[in-house]
């Protein structure tokens, strides 16, 4: 009896350990497939390099931003201006992006931000163009959305304003996007009590929009800028001066995930936009870091070179960029 006292102490201490490193292994595969499920590869290969967007011909010396394509790829509409931004297009033709022209809707009011629906038949834009039933000979006060429907090649009907609940007197409403659903995005500055710039979604119910919820993409960090996929599985958007992502689950959309470096460098992006094939980002940037940038073991500029830098695509002013990226789907 004395001998088996002591081995049956030490059998019950060993089978305690045995449980307790089983389910430690337990816990750590669970909590493994659990982070794996929720940190994705980053969209962008590190390796890649940012170009400049159509240089010379829509990436100019002047600002661009806000970049949408119709579904065949073949036509970019795109924003351009400093006092009074317009919405212009360039063609495609041969594989090379002609001169842009100015968008028949604009021109004449600030309009920014032009967004084509996923069939192509819509696009839907920013502008302070007068409201219907005010005086037509002076803008409004607000930046509010408004969508114009083709009616030919490149050519587009009378623009509608978009009611409430979407458009609200005193509030901003800025860089929309629609699903193949109509579900509409978009962000807004201080609206219904939430402080600061935050994105929102209203979805459309067959002959309006219901009331816009708030996409709580980083937290309670700022958000703005949010493009969403054809078929709403993510959304790319801005937080700060990064591009995040952030993909659809069960609850919602899921917390932004950076983007990788060649991306998110420092400068200020802004303006996403994801193609078709979900093979290339599209976006705004004021420079590409290192591109820009004066050799300070150089001799100074001479009036004539300050003048060649200020001509430049990068003399600080925005252009687009594109770099290749790998959504795991098409964007279609």
């Amino acid at each position: 009896m004395n001998n088996i006292a002591p081995f049956l102490s030490w059998l019950s201490k060993e089978l305690v350990y045995g449980i307790i490193i089983t389910w430690c292994s337990v816990f750590s595969v669970f909590g493994q497939t659990n982070q794996a499920a929720i940190e994705r590869p980053n969209i962008v290969d590190t390796a890649a390099k940012p170009m400049v967007f159509a240089e010379g011909i829509v990436s100019t010396p002047y600002t661009e931003w806000a970049t949408s394509f119709t579904p065949d790829g073949n036509t970019v509409y795109f924003s351009q201006g400093a006092i009074y931004w317009t919405i212009c297009f360039s063609k495609k033709v041969d594989g090379k992006w002609m001169k842009p022209e100015v968008a028949n809707i604009s021109g004449k009011w600030v309009d920014t931000d032009p967004f084509i629906s996923p069939d192509g038949k819509r696009m839907i834009f920013m502008s302070n163009r007068p409201l219907p039933g005010a005086p037509q000979d002076k803008h409004q006060s607000n930046y509010h959305l408004w969508y114009a429907d083709l009616i030919a090649d490149n050519k587009w009907g009378d623009p509608v304003h978009l009611p409430a609940p979407i458009n609200m007197d005193g509030i901003n409403n800025y860089a929309p996007s629609i699903s193949s659903s109509g579900t509409l995005f978009f962000c807004s500055r201080d609206r219904e009590g939430h402080a600061g710039m935050s994105s929102y979604c209203a979805k459309w119910l067959g002959d309006h929009f219901d009331q816009p919820k708030l996409l709580e993409l980083n937290g309670k960090e700022e958000t703005q800028d949010p493009f969403v996929a054809p078929d709403e599985s993510y959304i790319v958007f801005v937080s700060g001066n990064d591009l995040f992502i952030s993909y659809r689950d069960a609850d919602g959309y899921t917390t932004g995930q950076k983007l990788a470096k060649p991306v998110n460098n420092g400068d200020s992006n802004s303006s996403p936009c994801i193609s078709r094939d979900g093979k290339m980002l599209y976006y705004s940037s004021g420079r590409i870091q290192g591109m820009f940038k004066r050799d300070p073991k150089s001799k100074a500029l001479n009036y004539d070179e300050l003048v060649k830098e200020m001509n430049s695509i990068f003399n600080g002013q925005g252009n687009i960029l594109v770099i290749p990226v790998n959504i795991g789907r098409k964007n279609s």
